[in-house]
């Protein structure tokens, strides 16, 4: 394995893992328990958004990832009133908790109100999108050859930065960065891809938890679902 990316929200790697293996990593993750706001009480709303609107918007702010027992709730409250000008109202003013404090839930005009109370509680992305940790793939790694027609072509060094160099002559520096598919090709006459046996793998995290413990726990929930088989087949 090669270490290609990794920060809290981003890890990607260059692995000879065979495709139905990664495949089954990438579902698995949706299975890891990540806290999400399930249930929203509307007291007050006198902006242009519908309730349901409103619900769904909230429903979908990333909140930090917490061990949350069967049936019980984390509480997210928010109270604010226009005073007089326009009041943009952030994900932050549902207090600590929730990871990106600047997603816009809506606008109030003067003297409208907003108030609420929000319950999060442990749930899978199997069940709903808004308990995913984040966006898991994976794509097959292209060995990149620059043909006669392609050597002069600095162009491409500025577009893909990461995947070019260019001294006089167009070089590849890095092919995984180079992420176009055979298909894409026409406009880059001179540039050949050939598939290899290789994938680059890539995971990032909405925030809840860490792009490596994504991994990781997915990992844990594909080992955890196949002992229960092994147990059922005995």
């Amino acid at each position: 394995m090669e270490k290609i990316k990794k920060t809290d929200e981003k890890v990607a790697f260059i692995s000879d893992m065979n495709l139905t293996l990664a495949n089954a990593v990438r579902r698995s993750a949706n299975e890891i328990p990540i806290l999400a706001i399930d249930e929203v009480d509307i007291y007050k709303n006198d902006s242009a958004l519908y309730d349901e609107v409103l619900a769904h918007r909230i429903g979908l702010v990333p909140l930090k990832n917490q061990k949350v027992k069967e049936g019980d709730f984390v509480e997210f409250k928010l109270s604010t009133k226009a005073n007089d000008k326009s009041n943009h109202v952030y994900s932050g003013e549902m207090g600590e908790g929730v990871i990106i404090d600047n997603i816009p839930l809506t606008i109030l005009e003067k003297d409208q109100e907003l108030e609420f109370v929000a319950r999060a509680k442990q749930g899978k992305g199997v069940e709903h999108a808004k308990y995913s940790p984040g966006l898991v793939y994976y794509r097959i790694l292209n060995k990149i050859e620059i043909g006669k027609d392609a050597e002069k072509r600095a162009d491409l060094a500025e577009i893909f930065p990461e995947a070019f160099t260019f001294d006089g002559k167009l070089k590849v520096k890095n092919d995984w960065a180079f992420d176009l598919d055979v298909e894409d090709l026409e406009e880059f006459e001179g540039i050949k891809l050939t598939p290899t046996d290789k994938i680059v793998f890539s995971i990032e995290s909405w925030g809840q938890i860490d792009a490596g413990e994504i991994f990781t726990d997915a990992i844990k929930v594909l080992s955890k679902n196949l002992d229960e088989v092994a147990k059922e087949l005995k």
